[in-house]
């Protein structure tokens, strides 16, 4: 029992980090101001998805709307950017959502959230890397892909068709300029940045020039399609494809902006990352929707979305307007922006894997500091080794099928931990805290001692008694409520996915399930929200806590329920190698750990008592 116990306690322990949202002591170099971090997030994000998405999903999902799809993908996107922006200044740490978690949940929550948020990163980068090359193939006629073809043809059937050696090389290259100087890279990416929001700038204004409204309101009637339209026409007018087209297209428009949270990643490399940090993710959000929907607007004003070229509608659209100039602008533009989103795509990932090779989760030299660069080299290495095997052997369809569940999975589990954060019991009354406290061995006693009774829990479930500090049993109700929420949410988006048709035709369980449900949700967050909460603190706070979190929660389960299998059976080999690494070096670890912990407390119990 003893054992089970030890064990339970590794799993479940959480990290205390000092002086909270303080500058705290790093072995890595503070030099991004708030300029560097905004490029950073606008850098990693406006890539594939300026210069490809918008075309994409115009033509095939949303019509003109796709500029509404943009805006309904930039709220669900900024209930995750509020979340990430407090942590950032409460929590200034490499590792983003991974020591989050930590902080909040336990140890092998984070294990997983970082697990996954490499995941992100290597498919991330691989896929930029692969857009890259095809988008460049687009200008010059596909010369690359005959000629790799030819020197490297791949015959099997879950890679791609042939081996990328651009694709290969480009991610080598950029992690090699990372692994040596953060300073220096953190220079051209504000530079390819700053160029690539000029070219978006050129694009909505002259885009403008040539706007014609009547692409908003097309009669399809009119339209001869066997001569003219390249795509499918649907109803025509602002919602061709009605307006679930316009949902199912932001659902899609979400990933074009999964990358802002690269700026969590750069806490022990920021300076005053307590105001930096927030500011340059809400910043660079704000950007980054301008940006999508100016574009996404000329773009369907200046060509019928039915003829959009989903590779590369930037060009394309000046082409068809006739301004050959701007054509060529916009495609060198184009290049650009990909290889600042490459930057920051790339830029996260051995931060990660520094935190957690430091923490003993992972292999210990991976969190090596250069004393001369003051960056994890090896660490940066590694994953530009690994990224660029992954650019070169996989396409870019395969890689982005699973590029989507990793980033959602750390946007809830952030979302949870702000949470659990706002209700959790100071790290001075924490029973169950490692290195600082002692560890309770009966699980059943709150941090004072007293022991919990059924009675106890139904009076605090409604906070009868009025307690204003959290304690143990406060702490542990909301983390159960918080599960019950997320089970609840998993069940509500299974009707509207598999159900939906038994809605609409108003059958009666459904009529029934659906309202139960809602109101069990909503009788979940009350209960939530009378729990007593942690004192106010001067760093930036989610507003409107629980309820923003449990939004943000709400919207990223749906999502994650409209990957396919095939994604989800990938995502299950990746955990299942990252849990091997985990049970047979990060946990053997982690218990010696506590042994010495738990040895030096007693150590001290010892002499005190003298």
């Amino acid at each position: 029992m003893a054992a089970q116990t030890t064990y339970w306690k590794v799993l479940t322990r959480r990290k205390v980090l000092p002086n909270e949202g303080a500058e705290s002591d790093t072995k890595l170099n503070r030099v991004l101001g708030l300029f560097d971090l905004t490029a950073l997030g606008v850098g990693s994000t406006l890539g594939a998805g300026v210069y490809v998405l918008a075309g994409q999903i115009a033509r095939d999902q949303a019509g003109p709307s796709v500029m509404l799809s943009f805006a309904i993908a930039a709220l669900a996107s900024l209930l995750a950017g509020i979340c990430y922006a407090e942590f950032g200044a409460r929590v200034p740490k490499a590792g983003s959502a991974y020591v989050y978690s930590y902080v909040c949940i336990g140890e092998f929550a984070a294990f997983v959230i970082g697990w996954n948020l490499m995941l992100e990163y290597i498919i991330g980068t691989a896929s930029v890397c692969r857009g890259i090359s095809l988008y460049l193939d687009t200008l010059i006629n596909d010369t690359l892909k005959h000629t790799f073809a030819e020197i490297a043809p791949i015959n099997v059937s879950f890679l791609g068709s042939y081996f990328d050696f651009f694709a290969c090389g480009l991610v080598i290259v950029f992690g090699v300029a990372l692994a040596f100087g953060v300073e220096t890279s953190a220079l051209a990416n504000n530079f390819c940045t700053s160029l690539n929001i000029f070219i978006l700038s050129f694009v909505i204004i002259f885009g403008a020039i040539k706007a014609n409204f009547a692409n908003w309101s097309i009669d399809p009637q009119a339209i001869n399609a066997t001569t003219t339209a390249t795509g499918n026409i649907g109803a025509g007018g602002f919602f061709p494809f009605g307006f679930a087209g316009t949902l199912k297209g932001a659902a899609t428009c979400f990933f074009g902006f999964v990358g802002f949270d690269c700026i969590a990643t750069t806490g022990e490399e920021v300076r005053n990352p307590r105001r930096n940090i927030p500011r340059s993710i809400l910043l660079s959000l704000l950007i980054i929707f301008l940006c999508y929907f100016g574009v996404s607007t000329v773009l369907t004003l200046m060509v019928p979305y039915y003829e959009q070229d989903p590779n590369a509608p930037l060009p394309f659209a000046f082409k068809q307007v006739g301004w050959t100039f701007a054509m060529w602008i916009v495609a060198i533009g184009g290049l650009i922006g990909l290889l600042a989103s490459l930057f920051g795509a790339l830029f996260p990932l051995p931060r990660v894997m520094y935190s957690m090779a430091d923490d003993g989760l992972l292999f210990r030299f991976l969190g090596k500091i250069s004393p001369r660069f003051r960056v994890p080299v090896n660490g940066s290495i590694c994953a530009a080794i690994f990224t660029a095997l992954m650019a070169g052997l996989f396409d870019l369809q395969q890689l982005v099928s699973l590029l989507s569940i990793g980033t959602l999975l750390a946007y809830s589990v952030v979302a949870i931990s702000i949470t659990i954060l706002r209700y959790m019991e100071s790290a001075d009354s924490a029973d169950c805290e490692s290195g600082n406290q002692p560890l309770t061995e009966n699980s059943m006693l709150t941090s004072s001692g007293t022991k919990v009774t059924a009675k106890a829990v139904l009076l605090q479930l409604f906070n009868i008694k009025h307690l204003s500090t959290p304690n143990s049993l406060s702490t542990r109700i909301v983390g159960t409520l918080i599960t019950v929420f997320c089970l609840l949410s998993l069940f509500i988006g299974l009707i509207f996915k598999e159900a939906y048709d038994a809605l609409l035709e108003n059958q009666l369980w459904v009529l029934v399930l659906l309202p139960i449900l809602v109101l069990l949700a909503i009788l979940t967050l009350v209960m939530i929200c009378v729990q007593p909460r942690e004192p106010v603190i001067k760093t930036f706070r989610v507003p409107i806590v629980p309820l923003l979190p449990a939004i943000s929660v709400f919207i990223n389960i749906y999502l994650m329920l409209q990957l396919d299998v095939m994604t989800w059976i990938r995502f299950g080999i990746w955990m299942l190698i990252g849990l091997s690494i985990y049970f047979f070096y990060g946990l053997p670890n982690s218990l010696r750990q506590l042994k010495r912990q738990r040895n030096g407390w007693q150590k001290l119990k010892y002499s005190n008592s003298f």
